[in-house]
């Protein structure tokens, strides 16, 4: 399980169903709506989303549902929307800690694909650090 403190760069879909309170459908379907979504997949062919996306599926989620727009609405003032910096705090999910232990207890032959899913986050954050060391 990873640690609360550290920051990731990439999340996996499930990740941001939970961080959004979103099912996983519907960002899906969003991507198709909104040209600005387009998460970036994996050599598995997984999407990865960053926390810029992420902000843009929140800031999506406000409109459509809060304020009420339609789809086209809201693509027309999203036009203009500039996501904050990336200096925000760690993005947490909504549910519970003692859930998230849950679920891991259910799975415990998940540890070789868990392994392989860090070593993949660890290989892109050191990819994105050598770019911009560059």
């Amino acid at each position: 399980m990873k640690q609360a403190g550290i920051k990731k760069l990439y999340y996996s879909i499930s990740e941001v169903s939970k961080i959004t309170g979103l099912e996983q459908y519907v960002l899906r379907y969003w991507e198709t709506e909104f040209e600005q979504l387009k998460p970036a997949k994996n050599r598995a062919g997984n999407r990865i989303y960053t926390n810029r996306d992420i902000k843009l599926i929140l800031e999506v989620k406000r409109l459509l549902r809060d304020e009420r727009y339609t789809i086209e609405g809201a693509k027309h003032v999203l036009k203009t929307f500039i996501p904050e910096g990336d200096a925000n705090p760690q993005l947490e999910l909504l549910s519970d800690a003692p859930m998230l232990a849950e679920q891991s207890a259910v799975r415990p032959n998940n540890g070789d694909s868990r392994v392989q899913t860090d070593l993949v986050e660890m290989k892109r954050f050191l990819e994105e650090l050598l770019v911009r060391l560059t």
